[in-house]
């Protein structure tokens, strides 16, 4: 019955109030700032302003508590050891979800 059908998800990990935390954006957010050091270029390549990455950054800081990416002028933006944990993390808790959803869909839709 499968056939062409596949399942497609997004895991979101949101606070008491359903604001989003960390999900597949602040991923890449994150991501690309460890690629390129930048926060600029990562606006840039996400096709979204440099205050909509800050943004997000700040409010997944202030329900952590704790700072996810550090800034300098000279040395660029970097993840901080803790946004490094979040990001893999993420990943793993991630990558999990995604098998686990590809078993279920297998074992209910044939």
């Amino acid at each position: 019955m499968v056939g062409d059908l596949k399942v497609k998800s997004r895991q979101w990990i949101v606070d008491e109030n359903d604001r989003i935390v960390m999900g597949q954006g602040r991923s890449l957010i994150l991501e690309s700032i460890e690629e390129t050091g930048s926060i600029n270029k990562t606006a840039k390549l996400l096709k979204m302003s440099y205050k909509a990455v800050w943004s997000k950054i700040r409010a997944t800081e202030d329900h952590l508590g704790a700072r996810v990416v550090d800034t300098d002028r000279r040395l660029g933006s970097r993840l901080t050891p803790e946004g490094k944990k979040l990001l893999e993390k993420y990943r793993r808790f991630r990558s999990r979800c995604v098998r686990e959803e590809e078993r279920i869909f297998r074992d209910i839709f044939g």
